[in-house]
């Protein structure tokens, strides 16, 4: 008969385990440190020794890894997403913008779908939570604020579909939008009708999201990037007739 003896698990994988997939679920995010050694055995209810066992692994495997007189962090996994090289080129070639957000509009169209569908009504809650904070940076007119949090918005729609190869994967490209890679959404956030139509863009994701409307929430996501995409283009085309037309005046100014 295929029988065999069970075998218990020693205590140190369980802790493996759990840290694997706190990481993998995007609970503990890369960078992230840890609590203390003390701490965390208390908190696990494990032995130092078996913790430290654990840790080693994971260090080992490149999940963790311990900074001399700062502790043990999450290592940044993300980082090889793309690789410098490629960074650079993205950043260089404003044709990587278009593509970069009819990549989003794609993904976030679809995580928005599943996320009416699959939300918890925690994760429903995290949603309108970042929301509200959205309208609040809005009537303060803080242009980083707001760019901060429509990320953030973004990435808890993403959460909340329950994908996590999605929820890396975007969380890599939304590192790359927060550094400036793609665009300067601040840039976006200082004019103010553009301002105002994105918060109220955001606002219908979010309805939709709360009214566990898939069709909706994916077509309001789309609308949303959509309009980035026109205001982008718009943004490029002033820029360079801008730029034309500081040359006229010069040469006016010369003649």
């Amino acid at each position: 008969m295929p029988f065999q003896k069970v075998q218990s698990e020693k205590l140190s994988q369980t802790v493996v385990r759990q840290i694997e997939l706190l990481i993998l679920r995007g609970i503990l995010r890369p960078g992230e440190r840890l609590p203390s050694e003390r701490e965390l055995s208390e908190r696990l209810d494990v032995s130092r020794p078996s913790l430290r066992d654990a840790v080693a692994e994971l260090q080992s495997r490149g999940l963790l890894i311990s900074r001399a007189g700062s502790g043990i962090f999450v290592a940044e996994v993300l980082g090889s997403a793309f690789s410098p090289a490629l960074v650079q080129l993205f950043g260089s070639h404003p044709e990587a913008v278009f593509d970069y957000i009819a990549f989003r509009r794609d993904m976030e169209g679809l995580a928005a779908e599943r996320a009416a569908r699959l939300a918890s009504a925690t994760d429903l809650q995290v949603v309108d939570a970042v929301f509200r904070k959205m309208e609040a940076a809005h009537s303060k007119r803080n242009p980083a604020d707001e760019a901060r949090l429509d990320a953030d918005f973004h990435m808890a729609i993403i959460e909340a579909s329950h994908n996590v190869i999605m929820l890396h994967m975007m969380r890599s490209m939304y590192d790359l939008l927060r550094e400036g890679v793609f665009y300067n959404r601040s840039v976006m956030f200082k004019q103010r009708t553009t301002r105002r139509a994105l918060l109220d863009q955001h606002r219908a994701i979010n309805a939709a999201l709360q009214d566990g409307d898939p069709a909706a929430a994916r077509a309001a996501v789309e609308a949303h990037l959509t309009y980035v995409e026109a205001a982008l283009t718009d943004q490029q085309k002033s820029e360079k007739n801008e730029a034309i037309a500081r040359l006229r005046f010069q040469h006016e100014k010369s003649r």
